[in-house]
């Protein structure tokens, strides 16, 4: 859960750079919210727990496996962490709503062992649900990760959270095994980006691979 209040004509479609150089993308969701799209930064920290706040108990657990209102301090300093390459995280925000509202965060977090994978996640507030927040920033995610060199996400899911597995399944993620009662997941990043590019019902999604190539050419 991220944002910044972006004082400017919101060009849609179309990305532009922060003050720090870090790529935004400006798009809208399926019911014509505007959106941005960016990266996540330490200053970030209130509209973190703001969002987290937002999220229902049930949610939560989902996301968390805890019920709790928030993580401990040492979680939420782990989320916001973020260097760009062992740790990639993007953010949505409401562009046009007043204060600009953290919509959803997705993250990628590097393996030790092995750099060629890393552990994903991804996070929207319940009342945008549904919206194509996922699907968008699932985009950037795995974009950015492919540029970093990523090959393969896994993710970790309980068995109840049918969104995440639908997700994750329309990802091309393959079912590893379960531990402690949670399913485990792995997704290739190139047959995945290759399912997304052929997703019609997300618009924005095209917005997304046109900022990435646009940002690469």
């Amino acid at each position: 859960m991220i944002g910044r209040t972006i004082s400017r004509i919101i060009i849609e479609g179309r990305a532009d750079r922060d003050t720090s150089g870090g790529m935004i993308i400006h798009t809208r969701l399926n019911d014509g919210t505007a959106v941005c799209i960016r990266t996540v930064r330490k200053d970030d920290e209130q509209r973190l727990t703001q969002g987290i706040a937002k999220l229902s108990t049930e949610s939560r657990y989902l996301r968390f496996f805890s019920g709790m209102r928030q993580p401990p301090q040492h979680v939420i300093d782990a989320l916001l962490d973020v260097d760009g390459h062992d740790h990639i995280a993007w953010g949505a925000i409401a562009s046009d709503e007043p204060g600009q509202p953290a919509l959803g965060v997705v993250h990628a977090f590097r393996d030790a062992d092995d750099p060629g994978q890393a552990e994903f996640s991804v996070t929207v507030i319940d009342e945008y649900q549904g919206r194509g927040i996922a699907r968008l920033l699932s985009t950037v995610l795995l974009l950015d990760c492919r540029r970093e060199d990523l090959e393969k996400l896994t993710v970790h899911i309980l068995p109840e959270n049918r969104a995440a597995i639908l997700l994750a399944k329309s990802l091309g993620a393959d079912h590893v095994h379960r531990e402690s009662g949670v399913t485990i997941f792995d997704i290739e990043i190139e047959p995945a980006l290759a399912s997304l590019r052929e997703v019609s019902d997300v618009p924005g999604i095209a917005d997304v691979f046109a900022a990435f190539e646009a940002g690469e050419a």
